[in-house]
């Protein structure tokens, strides 16, 4: 859970005793009032102290038994908000406020922990969040107010309004490791969330003001641009880096045996990351945004359908989302230096509205696309921002998005994982749908793809890269995960990008060809299989025969609109852009043996016309010089270009052109929720009880070695279930 905790610099010999005395009494059964100086003395320990970590559990094993009588858990949370409440006023020397601040959120998250993971009632009782009625409080503070908001106010507050610089970085870091621990309430729930589910902390967030909820919004992103270093100043209090006993191992009681940990017993350091608070602030954010509330209203109608009885009134159940204001801010977010409004006169929808660079957003997404969490945030950024959506299209540099995508698919045998894959594979499909991208991909031509090994690729244009690395992805498939979303959002985001097609490369081209044929030969198998499983099942019936027949049925169906959904690829070239892609009609007519069996054939032979159209274009102008010239591929490849001069597409049968779009399904945080609590434990290093998540299966270690040494073949398929269910439509 953390580092070898180290002797803390000693400022006094009363320093020692001071701080086990306060320990002890926190944990201990003595409640103290809200107003009692006990607490400015407990915020006010030397934040370099250390002590080990099996200390810490007895302490909260005990703490958990003495909270519900004194309440120790809510005050302290209100001396963390008033904290933070001073900290915004104060103009003053601060130092000593910071050091109470972090003091307070550090063992509230400590001990909030211990309870959120432990806790036995659904309702988490056990936190206990509210004082005795009996408690004397101070003036000013309204008894009967909910502390979990009163909390949330504050520390959203004070992210949202205070810079981060060297003096309040660690408070920055340790209230967005605090955000973490209020709500990984949602790890003890199942994916598929209820209206009984008790988040009370992150439910509270969601009811913040929305000028508040913007600017926390835009805190966390510029976090994540800025991509602050750990200053000095912060690396002796959040690294451990001694090897000597904690001061309090000689102490006999186990309830005065606890003071603070190093930050990486609740949070280790993002994995090594060197911005831990980039990382913390992407997936605080990633986790807020994708919150879902699940909200119950019992409506009770009159039946009245026999007029003759007593009507009765029955009660309707309905469950509803309610909104999520993070969603909605980050939906609004505006370029700082560009509001469309100021251009076109559209008034965007009124309220505070998140201003950020999009250029360093841009530009910080493509540095670090390599990582789930800035996939993730490109996706919900192209899906719910239509300002950030045509930012990005009208950049001129989309290789700094395209690339990192093109090259992680590349290499998605190499243990990539398999949530990361389809993201990135809707992000393209996103983009696809503008025909101004498919246009301007084309016109960016690449001088080399170095990491592309199985051929050379010299001057290439990104968008015969993106088809080549397109098909390279649905050919892993077929041999591999066999997926039929992946295929299919594949192949939708290739026919969006079909008809714009300008100068496809040699290579692109024949590995479309390539597709066809791959597929053409398991769609063969497939039909004689189905044939011979029909002719069985005649001779001699089985039940079993029927099963599998239905399966082959099944498969067959699938691989025939796949095959149906290629040959509309390569109609859409032939017959918007065939003057433009000389290569394709080269392919075409290099392999045009593997059309022949679906000439006649008749779930594809009205696709298949077209291409033979264009074969008999070129053939027989071909057959008209073939005696005068030897035919090199040089010498071909000339003839097509000229001869593409006089094309005019006489003959060619026009289909429908196809546009596929993506639509996420009513309930996408079925998959986003444990996605991004699944990011947040690697990414983050956030620990928690696995016995205690229902969010997600956590395997054994033993589990783990297996899924391990089984390889990507199996890897993913119980974990994108639910995004299975996100939806490609065909827009006619």
């Amino acid at each position: 859970m953390g580092g070898v905790p180290s002797t803390p610099r000693k400022t006094g010999g009363d320093d020692v005793s001071v701080a086990e005395y306060l320990i002890a009494t926190f944990v201990g059964e003595k409640s103290f009032p809200l107003a009692s100086d006990f607490w400015n003395k407990l915020l006010e320990l030397p934040l370099s102290s250390r002590w080990p970590s099996d200390r810490v559990q007895q302490a909260c094993e005990l703490f958990a038994q003495s909270n519900g009588y004194t309440r120790h858990l809510a005050k302290l949370l209100i001396h963390l908000s008033w904290c933070l409440q001073e900290l915004l006023q104060a103009s003053d020397d601060q130092s000593s406020l910071y050091k109470k601040a972090v003091n307070a959120t550090y063992i509230s998250s400590v001990f909030l922990k211990y309870l959120i993971e432990n806790g036995k009632s659904d309702s988490l009782q056990e936190l206990h969040l509210s004082l005795d009625e009996s408690e004397p409080v101070p003036h000013g503070f309204v008894m009967d107010q909910d502390i979990q908001n009163f909390v949330m106010h504050s520390v959203l507050s004070f992210i949202g309004s205070n810079e981060v610089s060297p003096n309040s970085y660690v408070l920055h870091q340790e209230l967005l490791n605090f955000m973490l621990v209020t709500m990984s309430t949602q790890l003890l729930s199942g994916p598929s969330h209820g209206p009984t589910d008790a988040n009370p902390f992150i439910d509270a967030a969601m009811t913040q003001e929305k000028s508040l909820v913007s600017l926390v919004v835009r805190r966390l992103l510029l976090n994540y641009i800025s991509r602050h270093r750990t200053p000095p100043n912060a690396k002796s209090y959040m690294y451990s880096d001694g090897d000597s006993q904690g001061i309090l191992e000689r102490v006999g009681s186990a309830a005065a045996s606890l003071v603070l940990l190093p930050l990486n017993y609740l949070v280790s350091n993002s994995g090594g990351s060197k911005n831990p608070l980039a990382e913390c602030s992407l997936h605080v954010l990633l986790i807020l945004i994708n919150y879902h509330k699940s909200i119950m209203s019992d409506e009770s109608m009159t039946d009245k359908s026999d007029d003759s009885a007593t009507s009765e009134s029955v009660s309707k159940v309905h469950v509803f989302s309610s909104d999520n204001t993070f969603s909605k801010a980050l939906a609004n977010a505006r370029d700082v230096e560009f509001d469309r409004s100021d251009v076109e006169g559209n008034a965007h929808p009124a309220g505070p509205h998140v201003r950020i660079p999009f250029a360093s957003l841009f530009d910080t997404l493509g540095m670090f696309l390599a990582d789930e969490g800035a996939v993730l945030l490109l996706y919900s950024l192209l899906q719910g921002n239509s300002d950030f959506k045509e930012y990005v299209l009208v950049r001129t540099d989309l290789d700094t998005l395209l690339m990192p995508i093109l090259e992680t698919l590349y290499n998605a045998s190499k243990r990539t994982s398999s949530n990361q894959i389809y993201m990135m594979l809707i992000v393209l499909l996103i983009l696809s749908q503008d025909s101004s991208f498919n246009s301007s991909i084309h016109k960016m031509v690449l001088p080399s793809v170095p990491w592309y090994k199985e051929h050379l690729l010299h001057q290439t244009s990104l968008g015969s890269l993106m088809v080549i690395i397109l098909i390279r992805t649905v050919q892993h498939n077929l041999s591999k995960l066999r997926d039929v979303y992946l295929q299919t959002t594949c192949l939708a985001t290739l026919a969006n990008m079909a008809p714009h097609a300008h100068h496809l490369s040699a290579y692109a081209s024949q590995r479309l060809v390539s597709l066809f044929y791959m597929l053409s030969r398991k769609y063969n198998k497939l039909s004689d299989l189905t044939g011979d499983k029909l002719q069985s099942i005649k001779i001699n019936f089985s039940g079993e025969d029927v099963g599998v027949s239905e399966d082959l049925a099944a498969e067959l169906q699938i691989f025939t609109d796949f095959l149906r959904l290629v040959l509309d690829i390569l109609n859409a070239i032939l017959t918007y852009a065939l003057p433009r892609n000389p290569e394709i009609v080269y392919a075409i007519m290099h392999r045009q043996e593997v059309f022949q069996p679906f000439k006649n054939h008749p779930r594809f032979h009205e696709l298949v016309e077209n291409i033979y159209t264009v074969l008999d274009f070129f053939n027989s102008r071909m057959d008209s010089q073939r005696s005068d010239r030897e035919w090199s591929v040089q010498k071909v490849l000339q003839f097509i270009i000229n001869n593409c001069r006089s094309w005019r597409g006489e003959g060619m049968k026009m289909f429908t052109q196809l546009h596929f779009s993506y639509e996420q399904e009513s309930h996408p945080e079925e998959f986003f929720i444990p996605y991004v609590w699944q990011l947040a434990f690697s990414r983050c290093g956030f620990g928690f009880n696995p016995d205690a998540i229902n969010l997600f299966p956590v395997p054994h270690p033993v589990e783990k070695e297996i899924e391990d040494e089984r390889g990507e073949e199996s890897e993913g398929k119980a974990k994108v279930q639910e995004l299975n269910e996100q939806r490609i439509v065909f827009d006619p």
